[in-house]
């Protein structure tokens, strides 16, 4: 029997080490796949670079040239590499992706919970970890798909 598999999609402010220890204990049940974000990484970069920090709509964060979709995933590219280090270290071996498509050679940025609405009807579970006071209304948000499950953990002290 083949071993059910889960995505679980985190913020990337919330890189720590208790949320990396309950993906150790996922990756002993499931084939585990990261989806890790970086909102306020990107905020911090669009700044320092002098771009505009964007709009936000449905669907995320709005950009308006190459430059911006680049510095974005290249953000994200670094929160990637340094999750997959972290999980390394503690002997975890899971795939870590971003939210990122690139569809005909054009990057195309998806909010992290989108894409796990994109990557719903193919995992057996869906995890999206945040922070508790977010929990609630991501929860109600996810009330129609039963197989998203919304996990808070507080801030590493």
């Amino acid at each position: 029997m083949a071993r059910k598999n889960c995505l679980v999609k985190i913020s990337g402010d919330m890189l720590q080490d208790g949320v990396l220890g309950w993906v150790e204990r996922l990756a002993r049940e499931y084939f585990v796949v990261v989806c890790v974000g970086g909102g306020t990484q990107i905020n911090e970069a669009f700044t320092k670079a002098g771009l505009p920090v964007g709009t936000f709509g449905p669907l995320g964060r709005e950009t308006d040239s190459f430059q911006e979709r680049q510095l974005a995933r290249d953000v994200l590219e670094q929160n990637q590499v340094g999750i997959q280090d972290r999980l390394a270290e503690i002997g975890v071996h899971v795939s870590v992706v971003i939210p990122v498509l690139d569809i005909g050679t054009v990057l195309c940025h998806v909010n992290g919970d989108q894409f796990v609405l994109t990557a719903y009807h193919g995992f057996d579970v869906l995890y999206i970890v945040t922070t508790p006071d977010r929990v609630e209304g991501k929860s109600k948000s996810f009330a129609p798909y039963p197989k998203i499950q919304v996990v808070g953990f507080p801030p590493d002290s």
